[in-house]
């Protein structure tokens, strides 16, 4: 005779199993993050909740951040979420701008890249006045040239983005995936849902 589980028994059993998925998931597959500042505006706004997905540069060894799997790398355009080389208990997320052996040079707020104007169809800029590079880099910039596995990333919100073009580069293995959707909307100045936004994706 077989003696059947508890129900106490099957219901831990389902409830670990159902973490272990989950902790699964958000590890190496995708992971909701929410958007606090205003510096990817219009792409981006502050409530935004996205989900990125995190498989689609390489599976990672948690904790060592040490590739696995190598799928692809960011490219130019790429929205991605990364920890801050500056704190790294922190997660931000920017755009793509140069990737590893690019040449980045920022001269009155226009982007130069490899020694091109860059096609800058995402960035926007509120503010006309322009700072003198001597004072800080928002406004001119280098020329610098990328590393080899690291990325220059920048805001879409051009004057009010706290980028690479202050803190650097990012390495790759800091990466931790690609934004693709938004999943849910919350405008905390008029309390209500941008229901126009649920489901777009980030570009």
């Amino acid at each position: 005779m077989i003696k059947s589980k508890s129900k106490f028994v099957e219901y831990a059993e389902a409830i670990i199993i159902a973490i272990l998925i989950a902790f699964f998931i958000r590890t190496f597959i995708v992971q909701a993050f929410k958007i606090p500042s205003g510096s990817m505006k219009p792409t981006l706004l502050i409530g935004d909740h996205i989900l990125v997905n995190k498989f689609i540069y390489g599976v990672k060894i948690p904790f060592i951040r040490k590739n696995l799997i190598s799928i692809s790398e960011p490219k130019r355009g790429d929205v991605i979420v990364f920890i801050y080389p500056e704190d790294r208990s922190k997660d931000f997320i920017k755009r793509v701008i140069g990737v590893g052996g690019d040449t980045i040079e920022i001269r009155n707020k226009k982007i130069f890249l490899n020694g091109l104007p860059f096609q800058d169809t995402h960035g926007v800029y509120v503010d006309d006045f322009i700072i003198p590079g001597t004072i800080q880099p928002r406004d001119n910039f280098g020329p610098m040239t990328v590393p080899k596995g690291a990325v220059f990333t920048m805001g879409d919100n051009r004057d009010q983005s706290y980028d690479s073009r202050f803190w650097g580069v990012v390495d790759l293995k800091d990466v931790l995936g690609k934004a693709f959707i938004m999943y849910w909307s919350w405008n905390r100045e008029d309390h209500n849902v941008r229901w126009s936004r649920l489901g777009r994706l980030v570009r």
